[in-house]
């Protein structure tokens, strides 16, 4: 009887480069918030940011994730856009 080295709750490839995707998406949003002259907005944006990604920190459903994903570069967009917008 073979005895697996892997712990019981190790990701698949697919799981884990999903949460790579997800932690890289949570990092380029914090940065992009830094961007932000107001000190308030930005704190407002970061708590704003945290508390999503933290309310979906457990989600499991393979296709929610995916949504949710969509949902954030979308919102990461237009902010890049606001930001650019702000700057010209």
């Amino acid at each position: 009887m073979a005895i697996s080295r892997l712990p019981p709750a190790a990701f698949t490839l697919k799981q884990f480069l999903q949460r790579q995707k997800v932690l890289g998406l949570y990092r380029s949003m914090l940065r992009t918030i830094q961007q932000v002259p107001d000190k308030a907005d930005q704190k407002y944006l970061r708590d704003w940011a945290r508390e999503e990604f933290k309310r979906n920190k457990n989600a499991t459903n393979q296709d929610a994730i995916r949504m949710m994903i969509t949902q954030a570069n979308m919102h990461l967009e237009d902010l890049r856009r606001s930001l650019a917008l702000a700057k010209s």
